[in-house]
Formats: structure tokens, sequence, C-alpha cells
């Protein structure tokens, strides 16, 4: 998939765990991992908005286009 998902970096740059995210924005731990592992087909803008407002960031913080990469679905 051409979008990357670094949750991961920016856990790591808040000192933040997966747990402590997941308790903050009401997000199941089953959820937000498949998000960080890049599983994910689609992101709500709502969890988004959340996400984006308990690390600080911007959703270009979180996703990035790689250009290159092929879709899986070969869409």
């Amino acid at each position: 998939m051409p979008i990357r998902v670094t949750l991961d970096r920016m856990l790591l740059e808040r000192r933040m765990s997966l747990t402590e995210l997941c308790d903050r924005v009401g997000i199941t731990m089953a959820n937000l991992s498949i998000l960080k592992t890049g599983k994910a087909k689609a992101v709500r803008f709502s969890t988004l908005a959340a996400l984006c407002k308990e690390l600080d960031c911007q959703p270009g913080d979180l996703l990035h286009y790689e250009e290159g990469e092929e879709d899986d679905e070969g869409d």
C-alpha cells in the first residue's frame, strides 16, 4: 500500500505507550494495532482527529505517501 502509517514513530517521540494512547483516544488496542502496523484499509476522520489531538500533531505527521509502492488490491 502506498500510504505508510508512522504512528509508532510518533509514540516513540511522545514517549507514550500504545495502551496509554488507546485509553486517551477511546480506541481498542486491536484497532490501534491494525492502524499502527499498516494493515488498516481505512481510517475515520474522527479517529484521525482524535489521534492528532492526543499526539499534538497533524495528519501528515501520521500518514505518508510513498511513490512507487504497489497497492495490494491492484486498484
